[in-house]
This record gives C-alpha cells, sequence and structure tokens, in this order.
C-alpha cells in the first residue's frame, strides 16, 4: 500500500508544474517534494514524471494516476466537510479568504467585535487576490469579487465595491486633469478589471509609479504621488484624499459571498457568514453608488 502524503504531493506537482510550485503550495521544502514524488514512483515502480529543465511533464502512467488521485482526493475532503457539519458547538477554526484590500481595511478590523460575540471561534482572514477551492478546503467561506463558479458552491450577493480617482488634497496637479500622474499596479496585473479601468482613463496621460496592492496604492495617493483609483469605502476622513471630479467612465465589482454547500450550515461556518454579512450590508459605501 502507498503513502498517502506521497500521492499528494505528487497531485501538488501536476497541478503546479514544478517541484518549487508545489512546495510553495504545501509549505514545504523543494527536497521534500522531490523525495516524496521518488517514493511514491517507487512504491508503485512506475515513473509518473518527466522532470524537464523548467518544469515537470506527466507521463501516461502519471495522468492516470493523477485522475485516479483526483477522485480521492474528492472523496477526502467530502468526509472533512461531512464531519465539519457535524460539529454542533460555535467552536474551531474558519478561514475566510478575501481580496487584500477588504481584509486589511474592512474585516481586520472587524476581528475583535467578532471575538466578542463568538469566543469560540477562531477567525482566520487570507488576503488573496486569487480564487481558492473550496472544494479542496483551502479555505471554508471566500469573499470573491467575481462570482466563482466551481460546482458544489452556494453564493450570495454583498454587494459592490464602486471605484473612483482620489487625490491628496495638495497634490501639485489636482486641479489640472490634463497634467494628471497616476498611480497604477504592476504588470502582473495588468489583465485585472481596475487595471484596464485605470489604464483607459489615464488615457495618454503618464503612470508615476506602478505598485502591487491597492492599500499602498492609497498610502502613495495620501502622500501625493498622483491620481489612485480606489474603494470608495478606502478614504478616510483627515487622509487628506479628495474625490476628483471627471468625466471618466464608472467603475465598480461585484461583492460575492460563497461556501461549500456541505458546510453552509454548520454552525461555526454559519456564525462567520452571518457576521460577513451583516457587516457587508450595513455599511452604505458597499451596497450603492456614493454621489
Amino acid at each position: 500500500m502507498f503513502d498517502w502524503e506521497n500521492l499528494r504531493h505528487f497531485v501538488a506537482v501536476a497541478r503546479a508544474g514544478t517541484l518549487s510550485g508545489a512546495a510553495r503550495t504545501l509549505n514545504v521544502d523543494h527536497a521534500t517534494v522531490g523525495r516524496r514524488v521518488a517514493a511514491l514512483e517507487a512504491e508503485l515502480q512506475v515513473r509518473l514524471l518527466d522532470r524537464l529543465p523548467r518544469r515537470c511533464s506527466l507521463t501516461a502512467a502519471g495522468e492516470r494516476i493523477l485522475e485516479l488521485a483526483t477522485e480521492m482526493e474528492a472523496d477526502a475532503y467530502a468526509i472533512e466537510r461531512a464531519l465539519r457539519a457535524d460539529q454542533p458547538h460555535l467552536v474551531g477554526t474558519v478561514v475566510v479568504s478575501a481580496p487584500p484590500v477588504l481584509v486589511t481595511n474592512f474585516f481586520a478590523p472587524a476581528a475583535a467585535a467578532f471575538r466578542t460575540l463568538h469566543p469560540g471561534i477562531q477567525l482566520a482572514l487570507s488576503g488573496e487576490a486569487q480564487s481558492v477551492s473550496l472544494s479542496r478546503r483551502e479555505a471554508d467561506i471566500a469573499v470573491r469579487l467575481v462570482r466563482p463558479t466551481e460546482s458544489g458552491n452556494v453564493t450570495r450577493h454583498l454587494g459592490t465595491l464602486e471605484f473612483a480617482l482620489y487625490a491628496a488634497q495638495n497634490y501639485v496637479h489636482r486641479l489640472t486633469p490634463s497634467k494628471w500622474e497616476f498611480i497604477a499596479y504592476d504588470s502582473g496585473f495588468d489583465a485585472t478589471p481596475q487595471q484596464e479601468w485605470l489604464r483607459k482613463t489615464a488615457g495618454h496621460r503618464p503612470i508615476a509609479c506602478k505598485i502591487s496592492d491597492i492599500t499602498s496604492h492609497y498610502a502613495a495617493a495620501c502622500n501625493g504621488a498622483g491620481v489612485a483609483g480606489l474603494p470608495s469605502f478606502l478614504p478616510r476622513a483627515g487622509d487628506g484624499l479628495v474625490r476628483l471630479d471627471t468625466e471618466a467612465e464608472s467603475f465598480s465589482r461585484e461583492i460575492w459571498l460563497v461556501v461549500h454547500r456541505d458546510l453552509k450550515s454548520a454552525p461555526a461556518i454559519r456564525a462567520v457568514m452571518d457576521f460577513i454579512i451583516d457587516l457587508v450590508e450595513s455599511t452604505p459605501a458597499l451596497q450603492t453608488a456614493q454621489p
């Protein structure tokens, strides 16, 4: 009988395409992944991967093993979800994956209030720009700006993340739109809707700087670095930012709450979901467009 942990490491390599990518996913070192996969190949007495200079390619046997392993993995996670759903008490850890801007500036400040309501639940907030798989238990609950399509999920529309242009009150070109310089994302985010909207709005005007996360856009704008496209809930009284009058096309993202259908009634999961729903739906800036 082969070692399930060896199989799990093989599946991670097959999905990531590289040993280093699998190591990051599993939070282990590169050598451990290679050793685990080699051990599985020895146990099964078949080569599963062709190790190329820049990536790993599945052999025919590897393709078949991956197909079977994926089915096994799905069954294992289904067992975990069934056990989790049967827990009757408001205890345990609940992992919530959400965009970093919402985790840092919206959910994290509310963590103390949640702890007061539910002291037996450990809330784990994970700021991630990319979608996670709820079926593979990468998170228990997800808040996303695109409606996920993974099968087995239950979704609920929570609100709207409206964006607008902001600059510091003392920004040197604030009153001269033709001289505005913009704060954009780095090239890794070129395909995101926010970046596309910002670049379209900027037109031929220059990009002053490129920064990878929107909370840093906010900090840069507060210090006069240029014009930033920010969620309207983010600027705060006293930060020196002003919303700019512009004829630019409006832009917003829909906010979705997602949970696997097997877990939607688990008491601890339900408590976190209700807290998120109440928090978002009671925040006017996330419900209606601002004037």
